[in-house]
């Protein structure tokens, strides 16, 4: 196993010694999914780095922290290849629902596509609490997973080709888009994703610069921090309590592990 396996078994609680296999891919991205945060602090802060294996795995296998989606997919990619998996990344555009139109931000959603014998999959652990948690066929069969139902549709769009649709568990009862994103151009070298970044930390309509936001699942739900609210999902049931700045740094240190 490379050091880079190993680095990123302990960052999720998996043995060192696990051979990852296709069919191993739900319990790594559920632990993954449970393990690393997304969250946008560097941003925030004004910290970012350049997107490079280097930076990824300092930033969030050695200090211990979250990302983006161009970030932690990024960094899932790098472990897929180290593992021996066919794949590449493909940039998206999230839907908004609110407007019931796909940002206007550009392709700056990042998932990854998998080859599998001879079968393509989505498999997304940079999507917030939307994960899907299992690969999902290009083919448009319904994934189950601990995160609700997810399944892919063949749509050309003016973003791509196929379109990610959910149910989200105990949020959904219809199925709503989650974002389209393009096979037809895969991306090996991730530097391209500095272009996204740009974007992400300076556009004015983006929704991750202005307001810290962390969130990761549970074993029965998700958890989302910001600099103003706290919100749990259990079972079903949601709690959610206003904070302030003291509040805020207790949560993102113990749920987090950020300081």
């Amino acid at each position: 196993m490379s050091e880079f396996s190993k680095l990123f078994h302990e960052r999720i609680g998996l043995s060192q010694g696990q051979n990852i296999t296709f069919d191993s891919l739900d319990c790594v991205l559920e632990k993954t999914a449970q393990s690393i945060p997304f969250e946008n602090i560097c941003i925030i802060n004004r910290k970012t780095t350049e997107i490079s294996k280097a930076n990824l795995v300092d930033k969030i296998l050695i200090r211990r922290e979250g990302g983006t989606c161009y970030e932690l997919n990024s960094l899932f990619y790098f472990y897929l290849i180290e593992n021996g998996f066919e794949a590449a990344l493909v940039r998206g555009v999230v839907y908004n629902h609110v407007k019931q139109d796909y940002q206007d931000l550009g392709r700056t959603h990042v998932s990854i596509l998998v080859n599998h014998e001879g079968r393509g999959y989505i498999v997304d652990s940079g999507f917030g609490g939307n994960l899907p948690l299992k690969p999902i066929p290009l083919t448009g069969e319904t994934v189950c997973s601990n995160n609700g139902e997810f399944r892919i549709r063949k749509l050309d769009t003016n973003y791509g080709d196929y379109v990610l649709e959910m149910k989200l568990k105990h949020k959904d009862t219809e199925w709503k888009i989650g974002y389209a994103f393009d096979t037809r151009k895969p991306i090996y070298d991730v530097t391209e994703f500095n272009e996204i970044q740009s974007i992400i930390a300076e556009h004015p309509e983006s929704p991750f610069n202005k307001v810290p936001l962390l969130t990761r699942l549970t074993s029965n739900g998700n958890i989302t921090l910001t600099n103003s609210t706290w919100t749990e999902w259990k079972d079903g049931n949601v709690s959610k309590e206003t904070i302030e700045a003291e509040r805020f740094k207790e949560l993102a240190k113990q749920y987090f592990g950020l300081n």
